[in-house]
């Protein structure tokens, strides 16, 4: 058989890419190519761009085969030289299989797109962040625009604006979502309404963004599915002069809409988990302390675990109803660390604060905290000591109730500590508390410092598996005598963390309760510190 009498259709060129013969298929495809008159056909540029780089009359054939379009098929065309000089090109119907490698080609690029969506918006829990990202995506993938409507805060609707290689604008406004066709039911989750069901003309201009080329040709508006409750919706645009959206194209902005929605939403419970762990937070976190009633209070605490905020270890100055009324301190430490002591220290903190008209009973106030720990289902017990505070005839006198709780320590004003004698059972483990109380006056100057065991128990030095102990701290206050109480436990966590290094550490909790030197002269019937009858009883 010859080319002549091929099925498919077979054209024989010249050394200038001029149509020299043809068999019955090819003058069938190319009517023109051979008709006489002013306008002759011509070679498609392709096949006439491939047949000069064989060269003519070569023997042998292209590196790879040449392929173009006829019409609206695609070709694939292989060359033989014929008889007689020139070159026959074979052309083969190829339009299926280029079909199918497009439409390969098209769902690799989308697959590709959404992989990089889903990177991009799960890369942050920020929610106008993800908005953003969002926006700016679908406008650069899947139209000339895009507007992101996010569930109302009240009233107004938070909406992001994207045009195609421009800046993403947020803005929150009171718009009407029934305004456009489908958008109100998106926004409750509904499945999308078809693009040609949307009448462009009626896209309201409160949604176009500002700088869009043209009237609108074609929309989709299409639900953001969330973790239950729906994330929003998604508006692509068109403009007239663009094509409008197909099937596919729709199939496809939902698949991106899913990975969106999923992003928004995981951004959304994050940001309420994180908005509800920041108050919760305020609660358990120690408060700042500063001067009452003409008496100055510091502390600092530490927790376990750097990259916590809260722990057992805690403390409260509960300021008493006026300057004669005692003002209640409280430093505890319950068994434990982390948030699951943290939830125990706040369940404490609440039960002494709902106490605080019997406070002036420290047995009392002890032994009623310790019945409701024993009747909770927390199986976590505490340490903590009590002190009542009040400033008369310019000193300040002492109260303080130790349960289970290391010494409180004196720090007078000539370098001597002293350590208060009163104990107790811990709370939370027996069925009664039993305590002794201690009192104390501090002169101008002189300081009361509770701390919690994270303190003498913190295991460092040289070895790294000594105590610090209570024998450093009580050599280490004498030099802290006349300081600000800030200073003092500032000084003491410093030492306890120079002492640990690096190593592992209980919560760290330390107060000091101290009488101002700007208190009144013995002069003006102030007692002298020397002067003081029953220091510590």
């Amino acid at each position: 058989m010859t080319w002549s009498d091929a099925p498919c259709p077979v054209l024989v060129l010249g050394p200038d890419a001029a149509p020299v013969d043809a068999n019955h298929a090819a003058r069938l495809l190319l009517p023109g190519l051979f008709a006489e008159g002013p306008s002759p056909g011509t070679v498609p540029s392709w096949l006439a761009a491939a047949h000069h780089r064989v060269g003519a009359g070569a023997n042998g054939t292209p590196a790879t085969s040449p392929t173009g379009s006829i019409g609206d098929r695609h070709y694939l065309a292989r060359s033989t030289p014929a008889k007689g000089g020139g070159t026959a090109w074979w052309l083969f119907d190829d339009t299926d299989r280029a079909r199918a490698r497009a439409e390969l080609r098209r769902v690799e690029e989308r697959s590709e797109t959404l992989v990089q969506v889903s990177s991009t918006l799960l890369a942050s829990l920020n929610m106008p962040r993800c908005i953003e990202a969002t926006a700016r995506l679908a406008a650069e993938h899947l139209a000339e625009a895009a507007v992101l409507i996010t569930p109302p805060q009240g009233r107004r609707h938070p909406l992001a604006y994207a045009r195609r290689g421009e800046p993403v604008v947020q803005e929150v406004r009171q718009v009407d979502p029934s305004s456009v066709p489908g958008l109100s039911e998106a926004l409750q989750g509904f499945p999308p309404v078809p693009a040609r069901w949307i009448n462009p003309a009626l896209i309201p201009d409160w949604l176009i963004p500002a700088g869009f080329p043209g009237p609108v040709g074609s929309v989709i508006v299409t639900p953001l599915p969330g973790h239950g409750v729906p994330a929003g919706a998604l508006v692509l645009l068109r403009a007239g002069t663009e094509q409008a959206f197909t099937a596919e194209e729709e199939g496809f902005a939902q698949f991106f809409a899913a990975r969106a929605g999923v992003a928004l939403s995981a951004a959304r419970l994050y940001g309420e988990q994180t908005s509800i762990t920041a108050t919760l937070m305020r609660e358990l976190l120690p408060p700042a302390l500063e001067s009452v009633h003409g008496v100055e209070y510091a502390g600092r605490y530490r927790p376990a675990r750097d990259h916590e905020r809260v722990g057992g270890d805690f403390y409260d100055v509960h300021p008493g109803a006026g300057p004669d009324e005692e003002t209640l301190v409280v430093l505890g430490d319950v068994a434990g660390k982390g948030l699951d002591a943290a939830v125990l220290t706040g369940k404490i903190r609440n039960t002494l604060q709902a106490l605080l008209p019997l406070a002036t009973d420290h047995a009392r106030v002890l032994g009623l905290l310790n019945g409701a720990l024993l009747t909770s289902h927390h199986t976590r017990f505490a340490t903590m000591v009590l002190a009542s505070v009040r400033r008369r005839d310019g000193v300040v006198h002492l109260r303080l109730t130790s349960a289970g709780h290391l010494p409180p320590l004196v720090v007078r004003t000539d370098g001597t500590v002293e350590e208060l004698p009163t104990y107790g059972t811990l709370v939370g483990a027996l069925p009664e508390v039993s305590v002794r109380t201690a009192e104390t006056v501090l002169a101008a100057g002189e300081t009361c410092l509770l701390y919690t065991d994270g303190i003498t128990e913190a295991r460092g030095g040289p070895l790294g598996d000594e105590l610090f102990g209570e024998r450093r701290l009580r050599q280490a206050l004498p030099e802290c005598a006349g300081m600000p109480g800030e200073a003092i436990v500032e000084h003491v966590q410093m030492l306890a963390s120079q002492w640990l290094g690096s190593g592992r550490h209980d919560d760290m909790a330390t107060v000091a309760i101290s009488a101002p030197r700007s208190g009144p002269p013995a002069a003006d019937g102030g007692p002298r510190a020397d002067a003081l009858p029953g220091r510590n009883r």
